[in-house]
């Protein structure tokens, strides 16, 4: 993707999504609402328990893929879609569901002309989902994806750690001046920021960082 140089000259700045705008996991909460929707999912999973068992201390991510591959059964791409709008929408109306401060800094980095990119391991349709209807626009978002399966959506592509400064760079993307986060997952991405910004980190959390990036973070406490 190239870029002109109106482009180039604004200042980049990353957020995370869970845990920075919004408080919890938003696709684990969505994965909650569909298993609590439909008892005979719960039944597959007590079915499946004995096995979820045996590979967990071996994989704990290949049984929690399962788990959302068995919450995502019998739904193809459209319907999935429409699935997480509502639930995105519904979220919304959630009382202390969002950070305001974090909204607020936000829109105070677009005031400024910055250019914001949200790179989250959320799943891409429910970020979407919630950022229209609180009404935030003009942002880039890189995410999580599903992809459709004969049985239903599937497990694409996990947005994680180093995997969130590798789909930047795919666009293009390979320096910025300010990143915000909650978590060490994202390691590789708040060390190549100009300012790395902890969002209501603990201190043994803010000092693990500190001590693998080799510098000081900037701590903030969102509410």
């Amino acid at each position: 993707m190239e870029q002109g140089p109106a482009e180039t000259a604004r200042r980049v700045v990353l957020f995370d999504f869970d845990g920075v705008l919004i408080r919890g996991d938003t696709f684990a909460m969505f994965m909650r609402n569909r298993y609590a929707r439909t008892r005979w999912r719960k039944g597959l999973v007590l079915l499946l328990s004995p096995w979820f068992l045996l590979v967990l201390p071996f994989s704990r991510r290949r049984v929690l893929r399962s788990l959302v591959h068995l919450g995502l059964l019998g739904l193809d791409e459209a319907r999935y879609r429409d699935l997480a709008q509502a639930f995105a929408a519904g979220l919304v109306r959630q009382p202390g569901r969002f950070c305001r401060e974090g909204l607020s800094v936000l829109r105070r980095h677009q005031a400024a002309g910055d250019r914001i990119v949200i790179v989250t391991g959320c799943e891409e349709s429910l970020v979407r989902g919630v950022l229209a209807e609180l009404g935030i626009t003009n942002v880039e978002v890189f995410a999580s994806r599903l992809r459709p399966g004969r049985l239903g959506m599937r497990s694409d592509w996990h947005n994680i750690g180093r995997r969130k400064v590798e789909l930047l760079a795919r666009h293009g993307i390979e320096a910025w001046q300010v990143a915000y986060s909650d978590s060490s997952q994202d390691l590789p991405m708040l060390a190549l920021a100009a300012e790395a910004v902890l969002v209501n980190a603990t201190p043994k959390l803010c000092k693990r960082v500190e001590k693998a990036l080799g510098r000081s973070v900037t701590r903030a406490e969102w509410f």
